[in-house]
């Protein structure tokens, strides 16, 4: 692998929906997919997706678990992902409408109607499994997520805390 290109994506979930963005894939067509997007250099995975969520929707997320760690190799596109899903929420008095102007629209989805979009309608795979593994009750606290942006300090952060 010359590359791996890291996303974040979050589940965000009101009155039974979920909400979806609705965007131009790089082959053209037209998907659905989480709020998601790549992180950017010195920026951690929490930060990545508070922005990526206002970016796309431009709502507030305030994230509260980590839902899985997903390593995609190869992309229908060819390129390998490592995608990190988040759940949390944004404000009851906020509505979505995207900032990102690759966004189209912002759509609201029942479990049901998430699952019959078919494999083509969905960015990808993961945005279902990911959709499952949170019903499913899977999570990990943001605690277990370290960012260092001085890749030279983090032997030193590292040796103090074992001594």
């Amino acid at each position: 692998m010359d590359k791996i290109h890291v996303t974040v994506a979050a589940i965000i979930k009101r009155n039974d929906q979920y909400l979806l963005v609705k965007e131009r894939a790089s082959s053209g067509d037209i998907v659905f997919n989480q709020p998601a997007g790549h992180v950017e250099l010195k920026e951690s995975l929490v930060d990545a997706v508070i922005r990526e969520v206002h970016e796309e929707t431009g709502m507030d997320f305030t994230p509260t678990n980590l839902i899985g760690t997903y390593l995609l190799s190869p992309a229908t596109n060819g390129k390998t992902y490592l995608r990190f899903c988040f759940n949390g929420t944004v404000p009851d008095e906020q509505h979505p409408s995207p900032n990102d102007p690759d966004i189209l629209e912002n759509c609201w989805f029942t479990l049901q109607q998430l699952t019959d979009l078919s494999r083509k309608q969905l960015r990808s795979a993961l945005v279902l499994k990911s959709v499952h593994d949170h019903l499913d009750g899977k999570q990990l606290s943001l605690d277990s997520l370290e960012f260092f942006a001085d890749e030279h300090g983090l032997a030193d952060v590292c040796y103090q805390n074992l001594n």
